[in-house]
C-alpha cells in the first residue's frame, strides 16, 4: 500500500484517514485510542504481532517534529506489507517479527500541536496561542501542545529540576515549559497510562534531529541497555549517547520507573522542522534501526 506523497505535509486528519486505510489493507492489525488531546482528538495506537516480547514506539511528542510521524508510519507500512506478501524486508523475516513481537505504535502523541504548526491556530485557542507566539502567525518553532506545555518535559523524572533550574519558561511557551505540575496534560497522562498498563520490554521515542540517540538516565538503565545501544549504533550509523543534561522526558521516566531500556531517537540532521526534502533519506537511515529494534 502506497500511503505517502512526500511533496506535502501530513496532519492529524491525514493520520486518521491513513490508519483507517491501513486497517482495511491489513485487517490483522489492532487499532485503538489511548486517550484524547486537549482539543479532543484521538491519540491513536496501532498494535501488530502476537509475540511475548512487547515493544513500544512513538512519534511527534513535539509539534514541529511532525516528520517523525511520517517516518514511523512509513516504516510500519513497509513491515506490514512485507508480512502480508510474505517477503523479506532488508533480509529480515517479517513473519518472525509478527510471531515473536507485539509492537505498539503511537504515531502522533501531540495531534493538536502538529495541526497548529501545519495549519495554524484553532479558533478556541487562537488568542492565547498568538500571545504565546508573540503575535506571529509563523508556528514553525512551536514544540508544545496547544496549551503551551512541552509534553516531553511533563514526566516525573526530576521534573522539579527542570522547573527550578531557571532555564525553562515559567509560563506557557512554544517550547520547554514543563507545566505547573508533572502529568498535567491529557497527552502526557495518556502516554503514562499506556506504559503503566502494559509491560513493555523497551521503548523508542522518535524525535528530530541529530542522527544520534540517547539510551541512559541517571544510572537507572539496566545492563542490557548498553548492549542494545551498541547494536543500534552499528546498524544505523546513529551515534549512541548514554547521558545528556536533560530531565522529565518520556524516555527518562520510563527508564527510572521501570528499570528497562529506553531510547530517544533523533532522526535526521538540520534545523527543526526538518524539510520534506529529507524525508526519503530519513526513512532510509531509520529503517535498519527500526528493524534491529524489533530484533533486539
Amino acid at each position: 500500500m502506497e500511503i505517502f506523497n512526500s511533496s506535502f505535509t501530513y496532519d492529524s486528519k491525514w493520520l486518521d484517514a491513513t490508519i483507517a486505510n491501513m486497517k482495511k489493507t491489513y485487517p490483522f492489525i489492532s487499532i485503538g485510542s489511548i486517550g484524547n488531546s486537549v482539543l479532543g482528538k484521538p491519540i491513536h495506537e496501532i498494535k501488530i504481532g502476537k509475540g511475548t516480547k512487547k515493544i513500544h514506539m512513538n512519534a511527534s511528542f513535539h509539534a514541529n517534529e511532525w516528520i517523525t510521524t511520517m517516518t514511523l508510519m512509513s516504516l510500519l507500512n513497509s513491515y506490514l506489507l512485507s508480512f502480508k506478501t510474505e517477503s523479506a524486508i532488508q533480509d529480515f523475516d517479517a513473519k518472525f517479527f509478527y510471531e515473536n513481537v507485539e509492537l505498539s505504535v503511537v504515531p502522533m502523541v501531540n495531534p493538536d500541536g502538529v495541526d497548529l504548526v501545519l495549519n495554524g491556530p484553532p479558533l478556541e485557542y487562537k488568542e492565547e496561542i498568538m500571545k504565546i507566539n508573540n503575535d506571529s502567525g509563523d508556528f514553525i518553532h512551536w514544540k508544545a501542545n496547544i496549551r503551551g506545555v512541552d509534553l516531553n518535559k511533563q514526566f516525573p523524572a526530576k521534573w522539579e529540576a527542570v522547573k527550578e533550574n531557571g532555564q525553562a519558561p515559567d509560563k506557557p511557551s512554544l517550547r520547554d515549559y514543563p507545566g505547573n505540575v508533572p502529568l498535567s496534560e491529557p497527552e502526557a497522562i495518556a502516554m503514562a497510562n499506556l506504559v503503566r498498563n502494559n509491560h513493555f520490554d523497551y521503548i523508542l521515542a522518535f524525535h528530530t534531529q541529530g542522527e544520534e540517540f540517547y539510551w541512559g538516565y541517571e544510572g537507572f538503565e539496566p545492563p542490557e541497555s548498553a548492549i542494545m545501544a551498541k547494536r543500534l549504533e552499528q546498524v544505523s550509523g546513529y551515534k549512541a549517547i548514554q547521558y545528556i543534561d536533560s530531565h522529565a522526558g518520556f524516555k527518562d521516566w520510563f527508564i527510572q520507573e521501570f528499570k528497562r531500556p529506553g531510547f530517544t531517537i533523533e532522526l535526521g540532521k538540520g534545523i527543526n522542522p526538518l524539510p520534506l526534502s529529507q524525508f526519503t533519506k530519513i526513512v532510509k537511515s531509520a529503517e535498519m534501526l527500526f528493524l534491529a529494534a524489533l530484533y533486539l
